[in-house]
C-alpha cells in the first residue's frame, strides 16, 4: 500500500452567525462560548494539537474579531498574572498559546454552506490530505477523534468522515452514508446524501463534524454546485469522490456533544462539569438540589 501523506493542516469553518443563541452571540462569536471555563475552539484546537496538527486554518467573517484576539498573545495580561504570582493561571494561558506562524485566516464573505466555507481556504490548504474540525460538534473520549482518524487514515487514504449512528426520525439533519460492510470501525462508502427524508435515507449512519479530506475535494467545491438549502455542500463534494479518491466512514469512540444546539450544549456542560474533580462533588450536590422535588409551601 502506497504510504499516505502526513495530516498537518487543518481547517476551522467558523464565520457562522450562532443564531441559535442569539443574543449571547450578538457580539461574542459562538465558538467563544464557554463549556465550563474554556471555549468551544479551544476545545477544538487542543484535539488538533492531539492529532499532530502544526498548521490551524480559520474561515472567519465579519464580527469574528474577538476570536482572533483569543488566538493572539496578550503580553499585558501574562505580565499582569505574573506580577501577581498567579502561576497556575499563567500556565494555563501559555499552555493555550497559538505558536507564531501557525494560524492564518481566510475570510468567507456570504453565508454559502460549509463547502463554501472550505473552498475558501484552499490556496491555504495547498495539495496534501487536511482535516477540517467543526467546533459545535465536541467529542469527549479516551482518544481524541481527529488522533483515531489520522491512525485510521494512514490504513485507508483517501477521504475519511467521523460517523455515528442516529435516531431514525434525526436523519434529516444530517449527511447520512451508504456504506458497506467493514471490518471494525473502518467502512468504505458507496454513497452519501445530504439531509435525506427517513423514507430515502440509504441508513442512520450520520457524518459529523470530523473529516479527513483529500485536496482532490477542493476540485469538487470549485464547481460551487448549489446543493440542499440553496448552499454549497461539503458532503456532495465528497461524495464525487467516491469512486475516484475513494470515501471510508469511521465509527469513533467517544461520545459526541452537538453544541450547536441550546440542548447538545447543556448536556456537554452537565458531562464535562461532572469529569472534573475540582468540580464533581459540589456540582453533583447542585444538581440533585435542582432534581429534588420541590415541596408547596403550606
Amino acid at each position: 500500500m502506497t504510504k499516505q501523506s502526513k495530516v498537518t493542516k487543518a481547517v476551522f469553518p467558523v464565520a457562522g452567525l450562532g443564531t441559535r443563541f442569539l443574543p449571547a452571540t450578538k457580539s461574542v462569536p459562538k465558538e467563544l462560548l464557554p463549556l465550563v471555563d474554556r471555549p468551544l475552539i479551544q476545545y477544538a484546537i487542543e484535539e488538533a494539537r492531539a492529532a499532530g496538527i502544526k498548521e490551524f486554518i480559520f474561515v472567519t467573517a465579519r464580527g469574528k474579531s474577538a476570536l482572533e484576539d483569543y488566538l493572539d498573545h496578550a503580553p499585558h495580561l501574562s505580565a499582569t498574572l505574573q506580577n501577581g504570582n498567579k502561576t497556575n493561571l499563567l500556565a494555563e494561558l501559555e499552555r493555550i498559546r497559538m505558536p507564531s506562524g501557525a494560524v492564518a485566516y481566510a475570510r468567507q464573505d456570504e453565508p454559502r454552506g460549509l463547502g463554501h466555507a472550505v473552498w475558501c481556504a484552499r490556496h491555504l490548504i495547498g495539495n496534501n490530505p487536511f482535516a477540517v474540525i467543526l467546533p459545535d460538534d465536541v467529542i469527549a473520549g479516551p482518544t481524541p477523534c481527529l488522533q483515531q482518524m489520522v491512525e485510521a487514515h494512514g490504513e485507508c487514504g483517501g477521504n475519511l468522515v467521523a460517523a455515528m449512528e442516529v435516531a431514525p426520525e434525526m436523519v434529516g439533519s444530517y449527511g447520512i452514508l451508504d456504506a458497506m460492510p467493514g471490518q471494525g470501525r473502518l467502512s468504505a462508502v458507496k454513497g452519501m446524501i445530504e439531509k435525506p427524508s427517513p423514507d430515502s435515507a440509504p441508513s442512520n449512519l450520520a457524518v459529523v463534524g470530523r473529516y479527513i479530506l483529500d485536496p482532490a475535494v477542493l476540485d469538487q467545491l470549485s464547481k460551487q454546485t448549489i446543493g440542499a438549502g440553496g448552499e454549497i455542500q461539503l458532503t456532495d463534494a465528497i461524495a464525487a469522490e467516491i469512486g475516484r479518491s475513494g470515501v471510508h466512514g469511521y465509527r469513533f469512540k467517544g461520545q459526541r456533544y452537538d453544541c450547536g444546539s441550546k440542548a447538545g450544549y447543556l448536556r456537554a456542560t452537565v458531562a464535562f462539569a461532572l469529569e472534573r474533580p475540582d468540580l464533581r462533588d459540589d456540582f453533583q450536590a447542585c444538581l440533585a438540589s435542582i432534581a429534588k422535588p420541590q415541596v408547596a409551601a403550606v
